[in-house]
């Protein structure tokens, strides 16, 4: 039985890497609901063995954080916050640079797949009246998001995962990967506007193009009470899955907001995906391959301890798999991990998301969003700005890693 578990294990991490069946309309989560299905009808794992796999206070935590964020789109805040930046006085590099700003600072603090899906459409409509072609705005928007996610142990699902299943503090995190999450959204905004210079050329004057868009200020104030509670409970020592739940269930009793549509805001997909991976890799942990594996890689000094093995690792494991599963496969793996080798996993794997469309899922949402608004924004587009964006946060996040001892060199 244990190899049939290799073998689910396997294709599912293939499927991870495809994003899809060839021939089927399935994507990773798909895949990943099969695989699970896949064990349990095989017998090789039983329902209650699943649910000791399946990390809990992470699903519980990313669940409330996305209350949270889905409060802010409820408000209309998102939407008010691109119209405002596409509205702005000023050359489209300005433009740009307060798209880059905008989205990697909310993308601190809420969840950025969610501010992604709520700004696209508006951005690309706001660009557009303009004169302007929104594919650079796209570029700066993904690349801030992820960028400015990688700041706090709460911006992305894969630090959330990190911080969830080893403890990792929330103030002590934002020291480790704040200046190198503030240099990557410099990168971005540089690569951006030197890859797609030619497309950033005079645009109209904002005057009397746009009808202000004016986000709901009560609940706009409730969603930034919540936040600043949020980030005070984390300073706590109560679990933080619990004060975040508690913030999301004060937000769910509104008056005017139904718990239906705020519910129904959050990234069920995503939840999904989570559960269903943390399944699969903790089936094949039971497993003699999984000891197997990493009796092998400490045998040739392969373990992601040193920077030398973390910062490729990162970046093929994001683009290929994508961040998220890369990040679960490793964790389920990895034994005792060192703290400052977390800092860098969270940090390295949310910066390589940048580099292909498929790197991370914000990017597959501002693509999927854009198409929605009648913008094509392909794989070649995202890799023009995303090459470099990340070549050079990466870069950068490495040397501050390195030099400030977070992590050896090897």
């Amino acid at each position: 039985m244990a190899e049939f578990i290799l073998i689910v294990f396997v294709l599912t991490y293939v499927g991870m890497a495809l994003g899809r069946v060839p021939g089927l309309k399935i994507d990773r989560t798909g895949i990943a609901l099969m695989a699970v299905v896949a064990l349990l009808a095989a017998g090789a794992v039983g329902g209650r063995e699943l649910g000791r796999f399946i990390d809990m206070p992470t699903l519980l935590l990313l669940f409330a954080l996305m209350i949270v964020s889905a409060q802010f789109a409820a408000a209309g805040f998102y939407d008010a916050c691109a119209q405002r930046i596409t509205a702005a006085e000023g050359s489209p590099a300005v433009l740009l640079a307060v798209t880059v700003a905008v989205a990697g600072a909310l993308s601190t603090v809420l969840a950025n797949d969610i501010v992604v899906y709520a700004m696209t459409p508006v951005l690309c409509a706001g660009v557009r009246a303009r004169g302007l072609d929104p594919r650079p705005f796209l570029a700066g928007l993904a690349g801030a998001s992820n960028a400015g996610s990688a700041i706090t142990v709460i911006g992305n699902p894969q630090n959330i995962l990190i911080g969830q299943v080893s403890g990792l503090d929330f103030w002590t995190f934002f020291i480790a990967c704040g200046v190198p999450g503030v240099f990557a959204l410099i990168a971005v905004f540089g690569a951006v506007w030197l890859v797609w210079r030619p497309a950033l050329r005079k645009a109209a004057p904002p005057t009397g193009l746009f009808a202000k868009v004016y986000p709901n200020r009560w609940q706009t104030g409730k969603g930034a009470i919540a936040t600043v509670a949020l980030l005070t409970l984390f300073a706590t020592p109560l679990p933080r899955e619990i004060g975040a739940l508690v913030i999301a269930a004060c937000l769910l009793a509104s008056r005017r907001l139904a718990s239906r549509a705020m519910i129904g805001a959050v990234d069920w997909h995503l939840l999904l995906l989570f559960a269903c991976l943390f399944s699969v890799t903790g089936a094949l942990a039971t497993t003699e391959y999984g000891s197997g594996a990493i009796a092998w890689l400490g045998a040739r000094d392969l373990l992601p301890n040193s920077l030398a093995v973390m910062a490729p690792l990162a970046l093929v494991g994001s683009n290929t798999i994508g961040n998220v599963p890369a990040v679960m496969l490793l964790l389920s793996l990895w034994p005792d991990p060192p703290t400052g080798a977390l800092y860098g996993l969270a940090l390295l794997t949310t910066l390589a998301g940048n580099l292909f469309l498929v790197g991370s899922l914000a990017n597959l949402i501002v693509a999927e969003r854009a198409q929605q608004a009648g913008v094509s924004w392909g794989f070649r587009d995202h890799a023009r700005a995303g090459v470099p964006m990340t070549v050079l946060s990466m870069a950068i996040a490495v040397i501050w890693l390195g030099v400030m001892e977070w992590m050896p060199w090897q």
